[in-house]
């Protein structure tokens, strides 16, 4: 099942978002996801298990060290920008938490790491699509999403 424009704008229809792999340093991915979600004013978690806080303008927004430590864990749509090996087991956490709503940034995932996601998500975003040359990105098919969900 390939993602498409629709999974995007379910994903984005959650009123609550988590980014794994959140990072504190400025030239990583984890932190220019996490800030994407945070300029666009979306209720956003940071899983990092090794910083207490990420800054974003100016302001510390506290982490947690796992998706476990969500609260509503269901309702939140997750994206991931981790190594496949931590991808998986990300995901394997994810969906005992019953989260739906997953977003596997360009070089996180391998083919196993896919086809599990697919099996056990509603919406996974991943891999050939996106408006990007790497596939599927947050930086580059959000707004998009954002629009189609109607939060733009």
């Amino acid at each position: 099942m390939a993602s498409t424009d629709a999974n995007l704008r379910a994903f984005f229809q959650a009123p609550k978002f988590a980014v794994v792999g959140a990072s504190t340093n400025t030239e990583k991915y984890g932190y220019k996801v996490f800030k994407w979600y945070v300029t666009h004013g979306l209720s956003v978690t940071p899983i990092n298990p090794g910083s207490p806080a990420i800054e974003v303008d100016g302001k510390e927004i506290p982490t947690v060290g796992s998706l476990s430590a969500l609260q509503e864990a269901p309702e939140t749509s997750v994206s991931i920008i981790t190594p496949p090996h931590v991808t998986q087991k990300a995901l394997e956490e994810a969906k005992g938490l019953g989260i739906q709503a997953v977003f596997l940034q360009p070089g996180t995932f391998n083919d196993d790491v896919l086809a599990y996601a697919r099996e056990n998500f509603t919406t996974v975003l991943a891999g050939e699509g996106g408006a990007g040359s790497q596939g599927w990105c947050v930086l580059v098919d959000g707004e998009r999403g954002l629009q189609y969900a109607g939060k733009l």
